[in-house]
């Protein structure tokens, strides 16, 4: 039986129950935690953030210019005010500090989640995926639903992208599993998708129907059976990228990850400013298409 407990500050009850021998299990979501799960043997305890004795409601999204401390001292910032209507949820997170990360090994309960490193590094592992390995620029991984990892350490300043459906979900704390994994199995299906990591030194980019402007394949397509798809465009003439249909039944959105953030795009279809960067940096627009209805899982093969 879970004892639920409706508190104002969630720290202070989370801080009591540590010392009196719980443990964290979940909290939701990472960008602003409302709801926390405890445990200690049998006894369950679940925290709900509440304001005069009123559940907090879930958050539509802040504003691009709000930075707030999320789990493991991340510092989060939201890119989409109202989040699609909880579809999506677009994160700028900042490492302020450099060497190893407060972090655990867990996983999300998620339909999808993508991490584009923007800039420094970060040493990442997952399940099943082999040793520890840095992200730099450029660089960005599709996490699969529940595949356990933990960030290890990073470089000071260090920020990345991570583009979540839907946008409120839960992060659960794996107790049981050490990694890196004994085992290695990267071709892994889990709920219905593939680990990918996409390395930007080694990325094939290829001319596109418009003069100037180069595209790059992550591979999220095949490894997520056309449940998502990340591009990245790059040119040197972003006035020269213009508005793009998403293919039917699908969503999509750009956001600019280098560069300079002109383009002829406008309207809902104007991409989303992540970083500005120095105009003689080669622009980039990082692309995200997903369907629609995504809370549906692919079924495990």
């Amino acid at each position: 039986m879970t004892d639920i407990r409706h508190c104002s500050v969630l720290d202070t009850e989370i801080e009591s129950l540590l010392a009196d021998g719980y443990r964290i299990d979940m909290i939701m979501p990472a960008d602003a935690p409302r709801e926390v799960q405890l445990s200690k043997n049998e006894n369950v305890v679940r925290l709900i953030l509440s304001r005069g004795g009123v559940e907090e409601l879930p958050a539509n999204g802040g504003t691009p210019n709000e930075w707030v401390a999320g789990r493991a001292g991340m510092m989060y910032r939201d890119l989409i005010p109202g989040r699609l209507g909880g579809k999506l949820i677009a994160s700028h997170i900042r490492l302020t500090e450099g060497g190893p990360v407060p972090d655990y090994v867990h996983y999300h309960k998620i339909d999808f989640q993508l991490i584009y490193c923007l800039r420094g590094r970060i040493k990442v592992v997952y399940e099943d995926q082999g040793p520890p390995f840095w992200l730099g620029p450029g660089d960005c991984v599709l996490q699969p639903a529940e595949i356990r990892h933990r960030v290890l350490e990073c470089e000071a300043g260090s920020e990345v992208l991570e583009l979540s459906s839907p946008a409120a979900h839960e992060t659960w704390v794996e107790h049981d599993i050490t990694l890196p994994t004994l085992e290695i199995e990267t071709g892994r299906v889990f709920s219905g998708q593939r680990f990918v990591l996409s390395v930007a030194k080694d990325a094939e980019w290829q001319p596109t129907q418009t003069d100037g402007v180069e595209l790059r394949d992550t591979g999220t397509f095949a490894a997520t059976n056309g449940l998502l798809d990340i591009t990245v465009r790059r040119t040197a003439h972003p006035e020269s990228i213009s508005a793009f249909s998403p293919r039917s039944g699908m969503t999509a959105l750009g956001f600019v990850v280098a560069g300079k953030a002109r383009t002829h795009a406008n309207g809902s279809s104007s991409p989303i400013v992540v970083v500005d960067s120095s105009p003689s940096t080669l622009t980039e627009i990082l692309r995200i298409e997903f369907r629609d209805g995504a809370s549906i899982r692919l079924a495990d093969h």
